[in-house]
C-alpha cells in the first residue's frame, strides 16, 4: 500500500502552460510502459479513465499485472492508494468504514474505509456479495458514500479498477448489466507475445538480481516526480475544451442508436440485439474519443478516436440474444458489424 503522505516522493510543480501537461502525462505512460510490458492498452485505459473522471474493469487471465498496472499508476500520481482483495465475507462497511463508539467520549466517530483513498483497486470484483458490490458502485456513480443517516464526500480525484478473472466461475457473483453500465470502460486483456514474455522474464530476473522493488511496491525512486492533482485536472479542464466537430458528435450518437435499433442496418443485427447502450454510453464515449485525441496530442476529436475506445466503451453495454450466443456471435463482433454499417452522417 503507499502511503498516503509520501515522504520520499517529490512533487512536479504545477505546469504553466498545457504543453507542459501534455507533457507530464505522456512522459508517465512511457515511464508505465517501461514496467508495464506487453499491456499497452491497459495502461492507455488506465490515463483515458482517469483523464475522463471515469472507472475501468478490466478482465483477464492471472498474472498479466492488472494489479501491478494500478499499482504503477499510483505510484505516479499525487494521492494515496488502497487494494481490497474482495471475498464472499466481505461487509459493505469493510468498503465505506463504520461508526466505532468512543467510550471514553461518550459518543460515536466515524472510521473512514479504504473508498476514502484517491486510486482504489477492487481485486476480483465478482468474488463479492451483492451488497458489497452495490456500495463500491454508489462511490463510483454519486462520488458519495451514506453510512446510516450521514452522507461523506469522497476526494476530488477518485478512481476504481476492478478486476475480475474470466476462468474461474465458481463462487463468484457477477454483477447485473445494469451495475456494468457504471463503469467507463471495460477492458480484456491477454498474454503477451514470445518477445515480450522474454522481455518480462529478464525484467523479473534483473529486479531480483539488484534487489529493485517490482512497480508499484510502494517504493520509488526518490528524485522521481511524479504527477500532481492539479495537473490531472488541468488535463480533464483541457480534455473539456478539445474540439469536436457537429459530425463527429451526430456520428457517435448514430452508433449508440444503432445499438439499440439496429433495424436499418441489417436483420441480422436485429437477430443478435437484446438491449443496446444508454446514453451514458453516449457521455463516455464522447470524454473517452476526447481523452484518446488528446494523448495522440492533436487538438480535435477525429472518428478514428472513436473507434480506438468503441469496443471498451461499449461491450458492457450490450446484451445480445441467446440466438447470437448460439452462433458465436459475442458483443465484439457486433460493434464490428455497427462500425461497418453505420456511416458518418
Amino acid at each position: 500500500m503507499v502511503s498516503s503522505e509520501p515522504t520520499n516522493l517529490v512533487s512536479a510543480p504545477v505546469p504553466a502552460s498545457a504543453d507542459q501537461v501534455h507533457r507530464a502525462f505522456i512522459s508517465l505512460r512511457e515511464d508505465m510502459q517501461q514496467c508495464i510490458l506487453g499491456q499497452e492498452i491497459l495502461v492507455d485505459r488506465l490515463l483515458i479513465a482517469l483523464l475522463a473522471q471515469g472507472h475501468l474493469l478490466v478482465e483477464g487471465a492471472p498474472g498479466l499485472a492488472k494489479t501491478t498496472a494500478i499499482k504503477a499508476l499510483a505510484a505516479r500520481i499525487e494521492g494515496d492508494f488502497h487494494r481490497i482483495q474482495f471475498t464472499p465475507d466481505l461487509l459493505p462497511a469493510d468498503l465505506t468504514g463504520t461508526d466505532i463508539y468512543r467510550p471514553q467520549r461518550g459518543d460515536f466517530e466515524f472510521q473512514r474505509g479504504p473508498l476514502f483513498h484517491n486510486l482504489v483497486l477492487a481485486d476480483e470484483v465478482n468474488r463479492a456479495p451483492a451488497k458489497v458490490q452495490s456500495a463500491l458502485l454508489e462511490a463510483m456513480g454519486e462520488g458519495q458514500i451514506t453510512v446510516g443517516s450521514q452522507t461523506y464526500s469522497l476526494p476530488r480525484l477518485f478512481m476504481v479498477m476492478a478486476t475480475q478473472n474470466p476462468i474461474e466461475q465458481e463462487g463468484t457473483y457477477p454483477l447485473p448489466e445494469a451495475q456494468l453500465d457504471r463503469f467507463l470502460l471495460y477492458v480484456r486483456i491477454g498474454f503477451p507475445e514470445a518477445d515480450v514474455e522474454h522481455r518480462i522474464m529478464h525484467l523479473a530476473r534483473a529486479q531480483v538480481e539488484t534487489n529493485t522493488p517490482g512497480p508499484g511496491s510502494g517504493t520509488t525512486d526518490p528524485v522521481r516526480p511524479i504527477l500532481s492533482e492539479a495537473q490531472v485536472f488541468a488535463a480533464r479542464d483541457a480534455i473539456g475544451a478539445l474540439h469536436m466537430a457537429e459530425v463527429v458528435e451526430r456520428y457517435i450518437v448514430a452508433l449508440v442508436l444503432a445499438s439499440r435499433n439496429p433495424q436499418p442496418y441489417g436483420d441480422d443485427l436485429c437477430r443478435w440485439v437484446r438491449f443496446g447502450a444508454s446514453p451514458r454510453a453516449t457521455i463516455a464515449l464522447d470524454r473517452c474519443a476526447r481523452a484518446h485525441a488528446w494523448l495522440q496530442n492533436r487538438d480535435y476529436t477525429s472518428p478514428e478516436d472513436v473507434h480506438a475506445v468503441i469496443h471498451d466503451v461499449l461491450r458492457h453495454r450490450i446484451l445480445l440474444t441467446f440466438e447470437a450466443e448460439a452462433e458465436g456471435v459475442h458483443s465484439d463482433a457486433f460493434i464490428d458489424a455497427l462500425l461497418e454499417r453505420v456511416p458518418l452522417p
